[in-house]
Parts: C-alpha cells; sequence; structure tokens
C-alpha cells in the first residue's frame, strides 16, 4: 500500500476536520504574516463545497459571538471596577471606626466586630466577582446588558437631538 492510497482511506469526524483545517489556516497565516479577505474565505468555501450563503450566515454568527464575548468582558470589567470601589469604601470606613476605637479607649475593641461583619460582605462580594458561570452570573449579566442597551439608545437619541439642534 503506497503511502498516497493511505492518505486517500483517512476519514475525519466533522470536528476533526474543523480542527485541522484550522491549524492549517493558522499556519498559512503565519508563514505568510497576512490576513484573509473575505473573497479569500468565499474561494476556501467554494473549494469545499461551502455555499456562499452559508458562509455568510457562519460570519453573521461569529459575528454575534464575538460580540457577545465582548460585552460579557465590559460586564467583568463593570463588576471588577465596582468591587475596587466597595474594596475602597470598606477601607476607609474600617479605618475610621478603628481609628475612633483607639483613640477613644487606647485599644481595638468594638471596631473589629464592625471589621469581621463587613469583611464577611467584601469576602461574598469576591465569591459573586469572580464566579463567572452559572444562573446568577447570567441573570446579572442580563440585567446589566439590558441596562446597557437602555443607555446606548437614550445616548443615540440625545446625540441625534442634540445635532438636529444644531443645524
Amino acid at each position: 500500500m503506497t503511502d498516497f492510497e493511505t492518505q486517500n482511506n483517512r476519514f475525519y469526524s466533522q470536528e476533526d476536520i474543523q480542527r485541522i483545517l484550522q491549524l492549517a489556516i493558522a499556519r498559512q497565516a503565519d508563514d505568510q504574516d497576512k490576513e484573509f479577505s473575505y473573497e479569500q474565505i468565499l474561494e476556501i468555501a467554494q473549494e469545499l463545497d461551502i455555499s456562499p450563503e452559508t458562509v455568510n450566515l457562519a460570519e453573521k454568527d461569529w459575528r454575534s459571538q464575538n460580540r457577545e464575548i465582548q460585552q460579557r468582558q465590559a460586564f467583568n470589567t463593570y463588576r471588577l471596577t465596582r468591587f475596587k470601589k466597595r474594596l475602597g469604601n470598606y477601607s476607609i470606613v474600617n479605618a475610621f471606626f478603628i481609628s475612633v476605637d483607639f483613640l477613644g479607649g487606647g485599644t481595638i475593641s468594638w471596631s473589629l466586630y464592625l471589621l469581621l461583619f463587613c469583611g464577611l460582605a467584601v469576602g461574598l462580594d469576591v465569591w459573586n466577582i469572580f464566579l463567572t458561570k452559572g444562573e446568577e452570573y447570567e441573570m446579572a449579566f442580563q440585567r446589566w446588558n439590558r441596562k446597557h442597551q437602555i443607555k446606548q439608545t437614550i445616548n443615540t437619541f440625545v446625540n441625534k437631538w442634540f445635532k438636529a439642534l444644531q443645524v
């Protein structure tokens, strides 16, 4: 059996084909240090007997997935920023209470209870911030996303209104 016959008798699952082609395309792009145009994608798809309509739908799906990934990254950044603000507030408030306790009695006593109680709240915040899977995360993301979309819609409307007034 020749090497050519062995290569022609191989069969691959769809996942294997995707991975092999993905690696080949990445290697091709690395070798030539370039990006592919949409026309080149259509040529590759034509050689694989994939219709232009299917490629177009796949590109739309890809754009949608990328948009959602970017939105989730923005949401995670928002949550981390909000946590940093809360941690700063926690530090300032507890530093104040410890100072008052120490200056008032020469020791730190009752302020430790506040420190522990607030520390519990901060610990729960940490848990929620770094938990990026599950139903709670999805619900929080959906709420944030709706608010974010409403803000964008309002900003677009206001900007158009101001532009109309300036003309």
